[in-house]
């Protein structure tokens, strides 16, 4: 039996369209033995967090019991206009598109298919989000592309009887991609006479076959195949019928409604091995595929404005001349009162996941600007000098805010809520959920209530446990 993984897969993320979730998809493939799997949802990405989340949640139990990690592949089903994408004069023409697989190879490979599906959806959007050939050009380094279904563009060209056509397609996908375009081969033939089933894609199917086989010999173009799953398992037809009359507005027994061959399951390796045992490079380039992919994040953390601190105050150059790195780390790996330090290693790992030592320079000048804003206005509010419970709790909460990377963040909120309130003459409330417990959050303006008056707990608010921005 040849190895196999899925290339072309939608999730409930293809709205209308798909029913499989994510979870499941992936968890029957590990079930199977396979190797990774893509996700290529209909126009958009909106599933690929998801499936990152889930197969990183899944890559976690398989390291702690030695097992391969399982390799998720970004991907996505595009539209590709039949002229350009900004022409949206012809419905017979420029409606909608022909399909094409795009998978990520890289992470500037993923950052080039966000550019592509993100233009197709702002500039292209045309009943569906349309990209163009000039566009996959100028975003195709560090992407693999297949041929995608009958409906992709050297099928439909090869089944519209333009040859020739479909040979300048598969010349310029080759001239744009290399060795990284693959034509894709599908069979979906209905076997049960009493199932209610499209019938009539499997011959196109056979047809279009046959032509992309001549093709990938003639042009050196190496063959993959695919079973475009919607749904996870051969249950679940009847449920994906019912989606299709939701998406149609049909109803179940109208005889001219849009119906599936009901043979697009999330198919296992040996059902797959089925359908395509004549074939059996298809099945292994699939393969090829997956190892051609890296393995990258796609974690991103918050990319925090950066609020600008007064020049007279002081520049990150200046603190940079002040302050050495050994000064940052005794102050960010240590408690407020510069005691208590963290053992070398666990400082280390909190060092780099505050960006290292030149991120910490310019947290430590908003922090120390943040420290200057919170004691003018506690002096306005608790007098001067101030209880050595309110000083004791202030620069409690400000260090946990600074080894949180916060301090610009608080800086931000202030800024927004002093204009609104002092400027803009906007109605601001006194204080919401947590956030009333912070005294800083008090002296700096954001709240209106005292949490020294009230013996509200700071680290309901903010505490290191806390992932989420507050």
């Amino acid at each position: 039996m040849e190895d196999f993984v899925h290339l072309h897969v939608h999730s409930q993320y293809s709205l209308l369209d798909g029913q499989a979730s994510i979870s499941r998809m992936v968890d029957k493939a590990l079930r199977d033995g396979m190797r990774g799997m893509a996700l290529t949802d209909h126009g958009n990405m909106f599933g690929i967090k998801d499936f990152f989340d889930y197969c990183a949640k899944v890559n976690k139990g398989r390291k702690r019991e030695g097992l391969e990690p399982f390799k998720p592949i970004f991907g996505c089903e595009v539209y590709v206009a039949r002229r350009c994408k900004e022409a949206k004069t012809d419905k017979k023409v420029d409606l909608g598109g022909h399909h094409l697989i795009l998978l990520a190879k890289n992470f500037h490979g993923y950052q080039n298919l966000i550019q592509l599906v993100s233009r197709a959806w702002v500039d292209g959007f045309y009943g569906k989000p349309r990209t163009d050939h000039a566009d996959i050009e100028r975003y195709h380094e560090g992407l693999i592309c297949c041929s995608a279904c009958i409906a992709g563009e050297v099928p439909s060209r090869i089944l519209g009887g333009d040859t020739e056509g479909a040979r300048r397609s598969v010349e310029w996908y080759r001239r744009v991609f290399g060795d990284d375009y693959y034509l894709e081969l599908q069979r979906h033939e209905v076997k049960d006479p009493r199932q209610r089933a499209n019938r009539e894609t499997f011959p196109l199917q056979q047809e279009a076959n046959k032509a992309l086989i001549e093709l990938a010999h003639e042009y050196g173009v190496k063959l993959v195949c695919t079973n475009d799953s919607h749904f996870v398992d051969e249950d679940d037809a009847e449920a994906h019928d019912h989606l299709l009359c939701l998406a149609t507005g049909k109803d179940l027994d109208d005889p001219t409604r849009m119906l599936y061959s009901k043979q697009e399951w999330f198919k296992t390796r040996e059902e797959m091995n089925e359908v395509f045992h004549d074939i059996p490079e298809a099945l292994a380039n699939t393969c090829e595929v997956l190892d051609k992919v890296e393995t990258y994040s796609i974690e991103s953390p918050p990319i925090m404005p950066c609020f600008p601190i007064p020049r007279d105050f002081g520049t990150e150059e200046e603190w940079r001349g002040k302050f050495s790195e050994e000064d940052l780390r005794r102050e960010f790996t240590s408690d407020e009162n510069g005691e208590n330090p963290l053992p070398p290693e666990e400082a280390d790992r909190k060092i780099e996941k505050l960006g290292g030592y030149d991120k910490m320079y310019r947290i430590k000048l908003e922090a120390d600007y943040l420290r200057k804003l919170a004691y003018e206005g506690a002096a306005r509010l608790y007098g001067d000098p101030l209880d050595k419970e309110v000083d004791d709790r202030i620069r409690f909460e400000l260090h946990i805010m600074k080894t949180m990377g916060f301090p610009g963040y608080f800086l931000i909120v202030q800024d927004f809520i002093n204009s609104a309130r002092n400027e803009l003459g906007v109605w601001v409330g006194p204080g919401r959920g947590s956030a009333a417990g912070s005294v800083v959050a008090y002296c700096l303006g954001i709240t209106r209530l005292d949490p020294m008056k009230y013996d509200l707990l700071f680290e309901r608010f903010l505490n290191p446990d806390r992932i989420s921005l507050p």
